[in-house]
């Protein structure tokens, strides 16, 4: 045994004698140098053999019985447990996908991503650390699945002064942010086997979650106005569901018309169907203010908001909500209570006290004027490209669409910039139908000086070498 073992303990050593005697003793098992079944020697014995205390030979055997390596009999003494069979040699190893990469930090022309120059977070930083405070010393009690009362109060009276929308808390529901809340009215609104109503170019992670819920997404074209209510009602009048960017339309940024609203609300009366309203960029409007939302103009309790402070705040802020007509109210509570989408607690009561404190309405009117700015600095630079006539350039939210002539490929241009360090965003890839357009959707946030002349340079040499192809 002690040939099989061969423990030698070193004084002078980092690790502790303890450890040592465990490490040999478990390398000679998993090596099956120890047989399952072998006796090991006494704590007494062994720790004579090694000149150690036997407390320091204990505690090596109780850490391996902890990892299931020996079993202790008692007076029988200590043996060595029975060891699952190793797999066999020719077992290939599993075979992952390959996972998507994610940048370091903001990259010139990225979207969905809010300036990071523009974070408060000294201010920020403050509010938090009053938040952890505030909930170490609350009561030791389960979180409210639909978030705190605190949070979903102030998000109710921002909606009613900035987005029209009059609710009472208990509509409110938070949740980790946009995707979090789709999957909540997805799940709650029980429509699978069902068509939904999704825009077209419309955001392909809103297609999907329909898909993986067994809804089937129908495409309806977007134009200069908006969704095409008619369309849709000869695609699939009977739809259980439309999904809707009505304040300014994901990717192309144009807002939904008085006009398609009315309509689409007698539609979802009529029918019995309900509305998603993503209001992915809030009031984030950077031309005059931000029309209603379109729940507000809902009489008939159809429309269900979902927001989210990612492009306002931050995406790692992780905070979204839903708002549901008090018809769905018990329904969603149910739900919630099973998926908890909510956020941590701290989170949540440093977003209400941002908001309550005035910081969010601030921090939204300078945001508003620094993209404003930067978008438009962009467009100047733009319009030295060669062939670029004024309906080239669109602006499109927190973009500038750049649409290129038929037939170019947005997506090859896309993945040359990517290896000069540009995320550039492609218009092909939000079409679901051939119907695509060619185009690259410029994320103006952080194009900051002094980087926006030289990478807008660097673009615009790159795309006008592929228009010249």
């Amino acid at each position: 045994m002690s040939a099989r073992l061969r423990i030698r303990v070193d004084r002078a050593a980092a690790t502790s004698l303890t450890e040592q005697i465990s490490q040999t003793i478990r390398a000679a098992i998993l090596e099956r140098r120890l047989a399952p079944g072998a006796r090991l020697p006494s704590w007494r014995d062994l720790a004579v053999q090694l000149g150690v205390a036997r407390g320091t030979v204990r505690a090596a055997y109780e850490r391996l019985i902890d990892e299931m390596l020996i079993v202790a009999s008692g007076p029988a003494g200590s043996h060595v447990a029975e060891l699952l069979s190793p797999p066999p040699a020719a077992l290939a190893p599993p075979v992952l996908a390959p996972r998507r990469q994610y940048p370091v930090g903001p990259l010139p022309f990225q979207m969905g991503l809010p300036a990071e120059d523009g974070f408060p977070v000294k201010l920020w930083s403050r509010i938090v650390g009053r938040a952890a405070r505030s909930d170490t010393a609350a009561p030791v009690m389960f979180p409210d699945p639909c978030g705190t009362l605190e949070l979903r109060a102030q998000i109710a009276g921002y909606l009613a002064l900035a987005r029209g929308i009059r609710c009472v808390p208990d509509q409110v529901f938070i949740t980790r942010g946009y995707r979090d809340g789709l999957n909540l009215a997805i799940r709650a609104l029980r429509l699978e086997g069902r068509t939904a109503w999704m825009e077209e170019p419309g955001y392909g992670a809103t297609r999907a979650a329909l898909r993986l819920a067994g809804i089937e997404p129908i495409p309806v074209q977007v134009d200069a106005h908006g969704l095409r209510v008619q369309d849709g009602v000869a695609l699939a009048p009977d739809a259980a569901l439309a999904v809707v960017t009505a304040g300014q339309q994901a990717p192309l940024g144009v807002p939904l018309s008085s006009s398609r609203r009315r309509a689409l609300l007698r539609w979802a009366a009529h029918a019995q169907s309900w509305i998603l309203e993503d209001d992915y960029l809030s009031e984030l409007q950077l031309r005059g203010r931000a029309a209603p939302a379109l729940m507000a103009m809902d009489p008939a309790g159809r429309v269900i908001y979902a927001g989210t402070f990612s492009k306002t705040l931050a995406p790692s802020v992780g905070v979204g909500f839903v708002v549901v007509p008090t018809a769905l109210v018990a329904r969603f509570v149910d739900v919630a209570t099973c998926l908890a989408p909510a956020p941590n607690a701290v989170t949540q009561l440093a977003v209400a006290a941002f908001l309550r404190d005035g910081h969010y309405l601030r921090h939204l009117r300078r945001m508003k004027l620094l993209y404003a700015a930067r978008r438009d600095a962009l467009r100047t630079r733009l319009a030295g490209l060669p062939g670029t006539t004024p309906g080239s350039l669109i602006n499109a939210g927190l973009a500038v669409l750049l649409r290129l002539p038929a037939g170019s490929d947005d997506a090859a241009i896309a993945r040359e910039a990517r290896g000069h360090g540009l995320m550039v965003g492609t218009l092909s890839t939000w079409y679901a139908t051939d119907s695509r357009m060619p185009g690259l959707l410029l994320g103006i946030t952080n194009l900051g000086e002094p980087s926006l002349a030289p990478v807008c340079d660097q673009l615009v040499a790159l795309v006008a070498s592929w228009l010249e192809r």
